[in-house]
């Protein structure tokens, strides 16, 4: 399959913008302060481990979301034919 040039910057930026939200949002869990995160002795609670969860998994899919938007961009850079599901 052949991604079109703004499918491909599409893919690449929501990749990119999947990392940029999520370690905000991990970097902000870590240092919560509020008690949502933290328990009174220190520890992690619930809403830490959900959210952490949350966030790995969108590391995960924006990396490969990304990853696919690289492909089509040098793809198309290199004028590489697209392949079909049966990789011919």
């Amino acid at each position: 399959m052949k991604l079109s040039r703004p499918v491909s910057w599409f893919l690449l930026a929501f990749g990119a913008w999947s990392w940029l939200v999520w370690t905000t949002f991990v970097r902000n869990l870590w240092k919560d302060g509020s008690g949502l995160a933290f328990d009174d002795a220190g520890d992690p609670t619930g809403y830490f481990w959900v959210h952490l969860t949350l966030a790995v998994v969108s590391f995960g899919l924006g990396t490969v979301i990304g990853v696919l938007g690289w492909r089509g961009l040098r793809a198309l850079r290199r004028g590489t034919p697209g392949r079909d599901a049966a990789g011919e």
